[in-house]
């Protein structure tokens, strides 16, 4: 008797139905193959299945002497809609080898040439660049929709010399909205009990019907027309009418050509839209990827008509196609039976004989798991990594670990057609064409019919430099380059703008920016920019590779992320570091970069390699690189005292510039009404709902709390990722802002079109609405608000003292605009121009404190609420009398006396999470953390050294968990030690009992630091204190090849990794050598995010 094959419990009848999601089947079953691992069986009412997801059980089952392929599941339900055509027919049909003989010569090299030869493949390709070019490069393109337009139309024209023109229509053809949904009900369809889709589905079963139907017309149309219009063409219509089978003599049947031109029309697009999005999608996350594949083009295709010889010269192109398909195979499995047909046989035995198959029972073959198993990938498998795919390398893989055609005889009979089409069009797009994204943000997730395409994918294509769109269209069929200087009459057109009674001079802000810092930071320097004669636009960095303009100041502001740029400048760091000869001459610019210096290898990298580069390629500086350290909570401060000290009078030196006058701004241009509210939501988020909260620590403790979020539909995530939530401002801080400006609560607001912020213009909303969800309220003051707030000080004296309060005081004591103005009654500054102070909401990131494999719509974040004392003075500065209240008393610092009021520090979004209640709603967005933040995809082979304190624990919860659901699955895992430091084992110890529960189920071994109660603890009193003690364990699971992760703050980092050094060098010692600081300290940097990953935060 073999070993058991893993099953998810079942219920009576129905099986395991509960198990899968009809709207997204593959996510059901990627899912449960992350849970149960490389086997497992699923019983569908009454149907017993076996899926497979590992190199091992694949190469097995594509021995063709032993199983063939055969339609079950969804692929049995599509037999509906085409019978026995060749994707469906099964194979004792006789149809389908008569079919595959007839077939075959019109998908052989030379045919797929002959269509290449003649110019319909470029036809089809020249519309989409075409529209491209004409809709301009602030058209938001429908990734997929686009491409299946495109080889829906390069099928029917290339093969049945048939044109849908679907460019030439707003929505898709007919036949593809039949097509989407017969596919998607069809595995639908496969889950469900015969009674529910008879009884409970019968409005979708009489659609489904109603699109065979419409399927089919279209096949016969095409059928009728050429009967009608004969044509000595060879394509694949005369071929399924005429040609005759070479072992037989016999044509095709009419029932099976209809089946068969379904079969094409749907094979021969779906999954070739799906490939071409994915590799964009893929192209504009991995930007060095993306150049590398473009400047391949370049050299090899230049700027003429691409040709058939050009396919073969591009190896790296067709790596990236490859390891696309590797990813994201866009036919993500096939099935197989073993082929005996005798009982007798049975069972037969697959995974070196320790599973029982039983006659008739389909194996299912997970491709998307399988095409990611470390054992043949490694354990970057999840890493888009074209290289894996060259030549060379791609020729030494094992056999059958790449199947997105699917196996043996019944391999997709259109590869070369469709391997044809795919680097025909990515060629011509990256030839003209450069693309940024949407969402710079945006992870790939899929939506399934029985094909997958990337959901909600969207990027913009702007022409590159010397390519006219005018003259495009007419050189995509020649040798010409698209390249004309615009005409006298384009010229005076580009130069009819309307008059402005004060003329401004252009300027550039370019800003590179994740939660929306840098923005900020670019749109107050927009602001400014107006009152000293300019008229700036501001755009991601991304948006300006390649179209940096030469005539006007450009000033850059972006961070660094561990080093890496930030997702809207990663391709225009690809593009600058990739530059050649001299390309930036004539660029007069200026860098302000943001970062944080607990992150000292990597400090300010992204900023100053951007300016050291364009000084290099011919810039010029405007002025010195000036710079923000977070760590120093004074951002914005430091930002204005560049851009008013060093920037500006750059600027003035090379182009001139007015001074500014605080007292002269403007603020934004808006106007105020009192009659009602509406809401208006941000666009870059979607709605989470709250399932539960909890306090997890004790009375009188700091505060930290778990809630659990039902996420928003088709949203994913993967432990150790982060989830990004926009909070909202408290009611009371917007109820004192509003007080402070004798604003009605029902106030509301219209800002003017045409204003550099990014804030809703053009239209009325609330002004609590505002206040509420749009603006940072409590951001430290600046120098620049000070001076505004002052100016607006009748008496001369409190105008001086406020003038006189150091920067660093309204800094540290985090004290707002809105403190000021309400300590200073008499300030009379307009609303507008506090209005013009604050910076846009921005989201905050938290470590998700779950794993998909516990609940995949779900996730938990564990949090501290921060809520502290503000003004704790310093040692310049006292105040003048104690205080037990809200009343305003002095400070005196210097010069200044300023006006106290005691409050406390609140965070904006712990506050704010910390008020949710289960049913309230929240906007969140998961983003993805480093690649080597996550569990190893080996979890039985790599063991797990975990370091954490306080909050620091959320990831790790995530990581246990998801062991914890692995070996209720009967999963063999590597050992994993968790360190944990808090202060007391009763008092915020987090998750104790369910950390306790995991450990005796052997998916962790956990490790506690207790600071104020260091007995407890064996001693050890932080963390980095239990971690050297127990470095015996620690090293020998490191010779296991062990993978450590650290989360906490700064000081947690620092001490880990001075603990991590002194184990090394102790190492080093027991081992006879002498030990070496600085060689520890090297050895220390090249473990670093491959086997050192950590996730400080400040």
């Amino acid at each position: 008797m073999g070993t058991p094959i893993p099953q998810p419990p079942s219920l009576p009848l129905l099986g395991n139905i509960r198990d899968l999601d009809p709207e997204n089947l593959l996510n059901s079953i990627l899912h449960l193959a992350d849970i149960y691992g490389p086997i497992f069986k699923l019983n569908i009412a009454g149907t017993v299945r076996i899926s497979v997801s590992s190199y091992e059980l694949l190469n097995e089952v594509c021995d063709e002497k032993r199983f063939a392929k055969r339609p079950s599941g969804a692929l049995l339900e599509v037999r509906n809609g085409v019978g026995d055509g060749l994707f469906t027919a099964f194979g004792d049909e006789a149809n389908w080898g008569l079919a595959h003989r007839v077939l075959m010569p019109a998908f052989g090299p030379m045919a797929i040439r002959g269509m290449y030869d003649v110019p319909e493949m470029l036809d089809i390709g020249s519309q989409l660049v075409s529209k491209w070019a004409r809709y301009g490069p602030e058209n938001k393109i429908p990734v997929t929709d686009d491409f299946t337009r495109l080889t829906l139309d390069s099928i029917a024209l290339c093969a049945l010399d048939t044109r849908f023109n679907s460019y030439y229509r707003e929505g898709m053809h007919p036949f593809v909205d039949a097509m989407m949904f017969f596919l998607s009900e069809s595995g639908a369809r496969a889950s469900r009990p015969a009674f529910a889709t008879n009884y409970i589905y019968r409005d979708s079963t009489r659609k489904y019907w109603e699109s065979i139907e419409l399927m089919k017309s279209v096949a016969l149309q095409v059928i009728k027309e050429r009967r009608t219009h004969p044509t000595d063409k060879k394509d694949l219509v005369n071929t399924m009418l005429y040609g005759k089978d070479p072992k037989s003599g016999k044509t095709l049947p009419d029932d099976n050509i209809v089946n068969n031109m379904i079969t094409f029309l749907i094979a021969g697009h779906e999954t070739t839209s799906g490939l071409l999005s994915f590799l964009f999608a893929l192209f504009l996350k991995n930007p060095q990827t993306y150049k590398a594949a473009q400047k391949e083009v370049d050299e090899v295709v230049g700027k003429g008509s691409i040709t058939y010889e050009h396919m073969s010269k591009l190896p790296y192109l067709t790596a990236c196609i490859r390891e696309t398909l590797r990813l994201y195979p866009t036919a993500p499995g096939f099935s197989v039976v073993p082929i005996s047909q005798d009982p007798n046989d049975y069972p037969i035995y697959i995974g070196k004989e320790r599973y029982e198959v039983h006659f008739g029972q389909p194996i299912n073959v997970i491709l998307p798991r399988i095409h990611r198993d470390p054992a043949v990938w490694g354990e970057d498998a999840e890493v888009f990594k074209p290289e894996r795919m060259l030549e060379e390398n791609f020729n030494k893989l094992p056999p059958n670990a790449w199947k997105p055609f699917g196996n043996g005889a019944r391999a997709c009979i259109g590869r070369a057609f469709a391997w044809q089409e795919a680097h025909i069009v990515v060629a011509m797009l990256l030839q003209n064409f450069n693309f940024r994204a949407d969402d710079p943000s945006y992870n790939i997730i899929w939506r399934q019919t029985l094909t997958i395409k990337p959901k909600d994918f969207y990027m913009y294509a702007t022409l590159r430099e010397g390519i006219d769109p005018i003259y495009l269209e007419k050189t995509l069929w020649s040798n010409g380059d698209g390249s004309k200087s615009a005409t006298s009459k384009d010229k005076k057109i580009a130069d009819m703008k309307p008059s402005s009674q004060k003329p401004q001079k252009p300027m550039t802000i370019l800003y590179g920016s994740n939660t929306g810092t840098c923005e900020s930071l670019a749109q107050t320097l927009a602001n400014s920019a107006s009152s000293r004669g300019y008229k700036s636009v501001v755009r991601t960095l991304d948006s300006a590779a390649d179209k940096i303009p030469k005539d006007q100041p450009v000033v850059i502001i972006t961070a660094s992320y561990e080093g890496q740029p930030t997702d809207n400048a990663a391709y225009f760091m690809e593009w600058l570091q990739n530059l050649e000869n001299v390309k930036l001459d004539g660029i007069r610019y200026a860098v302000f970069g943001c970062g944080h210096r607990d992150w000292q290898a990597t400090f300010q990298k992204i900023p100053t390699t951007i300016d050291n580069l364009f000084d290099e390629h011919g810039g010029k500086r405007l002025a010195t690189r000036g710079y923000a350290d977070a760590a120093d909570n004074d951002i914005f401060n430091d930002f204005d005292k560049w851009a008013d000290q060093t920037l500006w009078s750059g600027i003035a030196a090379e182009f001139g510039a007015e001074d500014e006058d605080p007292s002269e701004s403007q603020g934004l241009d808006i106007e105020i009404s009192t009659n009602t509210r509406s809401n208006d939501l941000r666009q870059d988020v979607a709605e989470a709902i709250v399932k539960d909260v909890k306090v997890l620590t004790a009375p009188g403790e700091p505060e930290k709390r778990h809630i659990e979020l039902q996420l928003p539909t088709d949203m994913t995530y993967r432990a150790g990722d982060y989830l990004a939530v926009l909070p909202l401002n408290g009611s009371e801080i917007v109820k004192r802002v509003m007080n402070r400006f004798s604003l009605p609560w029902d106030a509301k607001i219209n800002i003017k079109e045409g204003q550099n912020t990014i804030l809703p213009c053009g239209r009325d909303m609330s002004v609590f609405d505002l206040l509420s969800a749009y603006v940072e309220l409590n951001q430290p003051a600046t120098t620049k608000h000070v001076a505004l707030i002052a100016s607006s000080i009748p008496d001369s004296t409190l105008r001086s003292s406020l003038l006189a309060t150091p920067s660093s005081l309204i800094s540290s004591q985090r004290l707002s605009p809105l403190y000021l103005l309400e300590t200073h009654p008499t300030a009379a500054l307009p609303f507008p121009i506090y209005l013009s102070m604050l910076p846009p909401m921005r989201v905050r990131q938290y470590s998700i404190s779950s794993s998909p494999l516990f609940s995949p719509t779900t996730c938990t974040l564990t949090y501290a609420v921060v809520d502290t004392p503000t003004l704790s003075l310093p040692s310049t500065a006292k105040a003048t009398e104690p205080s037990t209240d809200d009343t305003p008393k002095n400070i005196t610092s210097g010069t200044s006396t300023l006006p106290f009021r005691s409050t406390r520090a609140r965070g904006v979004a712990t506050t704010y999470l910390a008020s949710l209640t289960p049913g309230d709603h929240l906007l969140v967005s998961v983003r993805a953390s480093h690649t080597a933040f996550h569990p190893p995809l080996a979890v039985s082979e790599i063991p797990l050294i975990l370091i954490c304190a306080g909050s620091g624990l959320a990831p790790f919860r995530g990581f246990v968990q998801e062991r914890a659901m692995q070996l209720s699955a009967h999963r063999a895992l590597a050992p994993c030690l968790l360190f944990i430091g808090c202060r007391s084992p009763a008092r915020d110890a987090l998750y104790a009992a369910e950390l306790q529960a995991w450990q005796a189920h052997g998916a962790v071994s956990v490790r506690y630091a207790f600071s104020a109660l260091p007995a407890a603890s064996d001693g050890c009193a932080y963390v980095q204190d239990r971690l050297w003690r127990d470095r015996d364990e620690v090293r020998d699971l490191w010779a296991r090849g062990a993978r450590v992760f650290v989360c906490g703050s700064g000081p947690v980092g620092e001490g880990v990794r001075e603990c991590v050094v002194r184990i090394a060098m102790e190492g080093v010692e027991r081992e006879g050598r002498v030990p070496s600081r600085e060689r520890a300290e090297e050895w220390f940097r090249g473990i670093r995010n491959e086997r050192f990953a950590s996730d400080v935060f400040a």
